[in-house]
């Protein structure tokens, strides 16, 4: 892959996510050869080449969320000069809940030739482990940290359909199955997978209920959680539940803050709810 027509490129290379011999031949001559890497850690770039067996040529630079605007131009000036870049996270494909998007968002703005070398994926992975199903799915990385942001944003997903990819911190992971148990009902399927490709890999399979039973107790290692999507058909109409905005406006709230939150909460569409609630009390009227 060394650039020989003075045409620059970013390379977008997937590093293993546990296992280094997932590391494919591609990667490794990738490596090898860039005129130029990008790594989130510099050091954990340096350590996988040698545990690989692979010498860099290229200078190699960090790359990472607190300084990537900053780094852009310097790479798009590379490539622009005829430059191979590899971008590398510390795991897993960069651009993925890992820096890189910006960079590529620019670059394509830009018209400058962007490709990949695939390779490990922990949403993948753990997608297909899951024993749920794996025909419609959404990757929906992080989610707030704060319990409060954390439940709306599972509130918005109550009626998704397809199965549903998170990643979680340890730390975190008994917190974050609480709301959804809260929120999709205890009885909800789910899989924890946590370590994938490494030694003490596990994935723990069944209602979010008992899972949490077994997080609860302290859980290491790298997190992934894949979430059944609900099986349920929701049929609502706004009409439906004009009521419960009203008794929410009779509490304070503001009125399209009410909206929203119902709106969110039972997978309606903010205008129509709106809507409706204006015409019932156009009809109350008349």
């Amino acid at each position: 892959m060394q650039n020989t027509e003075n045409t620059g490129q970013i390379v977008l290379g997937a590093t293993p996510i546990g296992n280094l011999s997932d590391a494919s031949p591609r990667l490794r001559e990738i490596m090898a050869s860039a005129d130029l890497v990008a790594a989130e850690d510099t050091r954990n770039f340096h350590h996988l080449a040698q545990a690989l067996g692979v010498r860099p040529t290229g200078r190699v630079m960090s790359l990472h969320e607190h300084n990537e605007q900053h780094k852009i131009s310097e790479v798009l000036d590379a490539v622009r000069g005829g430059a191979t870049v590899l971008v590398v996270s510390d795991a897993g494909m960069p651009a993925v809940s890992d820096p890189g998007f910006p960079l590529v968002e620019a670059a394509l703005a830009a018209g400058l030739l962007v490709t990949a070398v695939p390779g490990p994926s922990a949403v993948l992975t753990a997608l297909a482990l899951s024993g749920l199903p794996t025909g419609r799915f959404t990757f929906e990385g992080f989610l707030p940290r704060k319990a409060g942001e954390r439940r709306r944003r599972l509130e918005s997903l109550v009626s998704e359909e397809r199965t549903m990819v998170f990643f979680e911190s340890p730390h975190r992971l008994a917190a974050f199955l609480t709301s959804v148990a809260e929120v999709f009902g205890g009885e909800r399927q789910v899989a924890v997978a946590r370590e994938l490709t490494k030694k003490f890999e596990e994935v723990k399979r069944g209602p979010v209920a008992e899972v949490l039973d077994w997080a609860a107790a302290g859980v290491r290692g790298e997190i992934a959680v894949v979430v059944a999507g609900t099986d349920e058909v929701n049929d609502a109409q706004p009409e439906d539940h004009v009521g419960q905005v009203e008794e929410s406006v009779a509490a304070g709230i503001r009125l399209k803050e009410a909206v929203a939150q119902v709106a969110q909460k039972q997978g309606l569409k903010k205008r129509e709810l709106y809507e409706a609630v204006l015409a019932q009390r156009q009809n109350g009227e008349n």
